[in-house]
């Protein structure tokens, strides 16, 4: 008998799981079902396509309506699932034309994604506010642009309001940014490291707000400017970039288990509490490598090995997802940042005692022309001497270091067998003595 794969969603995680579907079972019925117009693109590109890096939204696109075909998969755009019913392994969903269709599976899987999170503030039913979470969001807010917005307000400097942030500076826009947190990247770094961030942001015209919470949304019927505490900041544009919650609600509606992130609760294998509902990507929970506790880390990374591992299960193999570190990485005009593990700020809000190195150095031989500077945080267990997070910003080289602390704190290295590792040197590419190397002995020097 065919077995039936339904994906519910159609991006990174969700044809992940498709494609891994397939290369366990070459003849199963595989059938993805999405309510946008466009399936298997890049979300993390729309910032880049907004700065002009990228020349259009389409080119984001990863997988082509020929890959579909390919691997035999049966896509449906625009079509919206609107309940699960897990007992009879079926899923409603509703056509472009609003016409409801009736979907049974064998294997289901969940990656309904995230959506943008807006809180309760006075106004936020009045037009005019966008957010960048889709391709048409996207659309949107560069049609603004086109359509002659000189000033911007983004409320929120994460990582996608910041990248956003400096894609319309290059457009040639002003733009402030209005952040309730005292310092920007909260999630990605530690105060100290941000600092280095927003300094360079403001250097390039950047205008940084902290410790500013949007109380309302002014104007009649469009939002013309906001209020943050006591101040009026009026623009041409509005972003919302307050960040993204899991979108939860099939599965909440479906009886399916929620877990202490709020993601949809899986275990090792990706499956939910439903049997044969798997759940991926935005919408789930993963287990923290360090502190083995549940997260929803909402990275494209995350989502593809979710959806590699999903996608294998449901099509009857065995596969295991191995936990994340939530590692992540920027570039934001001429400087890089990245994060691996925890920040000092979340292991001690984890009830852990460590110690940090940080050294400043060069991308290069210092005498070597085009060097830029570079900094590496490490975060260390006291008392194992564990690395367990790393923070490094820097004009270059930073995506390797991040990936390379990464196999450190996977492979639990400590601190002292860091400070002894064996780096390549040569005047053009690095410095004599390794940024990472030199962090590692500034934690030893404390811990002495």
């Amino acid at each position: 008998m065919v077995r039936k794969v339904l994906i519910i969603g159609a991006n990174a995680s969700g044809v992940e799981a498709a494609a891994s579907a397939r290369k366990k079972d070459r003849t199963a019925e595989i059938t993805l079902i999405t309510e946008e117009k466009n399936a298997g693109y890049s979300r993390c590109g729309l910032p880049f396509v907004i700065g002009g890096q990228i020349q259009n939204f389409k080119d984001l696109v990863v997988y082509p309506p020929a890959f579909f075909q390919m691997l035999k998969l049966n896509l449906r755009l625009e079509t919206k699932a609107t309940a699960i019913n897990a007992r009879e392994k079926t899923v409603t969903a509703l056509t472009k034309e609003g016409i409801p269709e009736l979907f049974p599976y064998d294997s289901l899987v969940i990656a309904t994604g995230a959506y943008s999170f807006m809180p309760s503030i006075k106004g936020k039913e009045k037009t005019g506010i966008l957010s960048l979470r889709d391709m048409e969001d996207g659309e949107k807010i560069d049609a603004v642009v086109n359509g002659g917005a000189k000033t911007a307000v983004i409320m929120g400097a994460g990582l996608i309001g910041l990248e956003l942030g400096v894609g319309l500076i290059e457009r040639g826009l002003k733009v402030t940014v209005v952040e309730m947190l005292p310092q920007v990247l909260p999630q990605l770094l530690d105060g100290d490291m941000a600092k280095m961030v927003q300094q360079h942001l403001e250097e390039k015209g950047m205008r940084i707000l902290l410790n500013r919470s949007v109380e309302e949304f002014l104007g009649e019927e469009k939002v013309t400017a906001i209020k943050a505490s006591g101040e009026i900041y009026e623009a041409d544009l509005f972003i919302s970039a307050f960040g993204v919650r899991a979108n939860t609600k099939l599965a909440v509606e479906a009886g399916i288990q929620l877990g202490e992130s709020l993601g949809i609760k899986t275990n090792a294998r990706m499956e939910t509490e439903e049997k044969d509902v798997y759940a991926v990507g935005d919408c789930a929970e993963a287990t923290n490598i360090i502190i083995h506790k549940p997260m929803c880390p909402q990275l494209g990374t995350v989502a593809v090995r979710q959806g590699k591992v999903a996608g294998a299960n449901a099509a009857g193999s065995y596969s295991l997802f191995s936990g994340v570190l939530a590692s992540a990485v920027t570039r934001l005009f001429e400087i890089e940042a990245g994060n691996t593990g925890l920040t000092e700020t979340a292991a001690k809000r984890n009830g852990m005692e460590v110690v940090t190195g940080s050294i400043s150095s060069k991308t290069k031989a210092d005498y070597f022309p085009g060097a830029k500077p570079i900094k590496v945080k490490l975060v260390v267990e006291k008392e194992s001497q564990r690395i367990i997070g790393a923070q490094v910003i820097g004009g270059e080289e930073v995506t390797q270091r991040i990936n390379c602390l990464s196999f450190a704190i996977q492979q639990c290295m400590t601190v002292r067998e860091l400070a002894k590792a064996d780096t390549a040197y040569a005047p053009p590419l690095c410095e004599t003595w390794e940024p990472m190397v030199l962090a590692a002995e500034i934690v030893l020097m404390k811990l002495r």
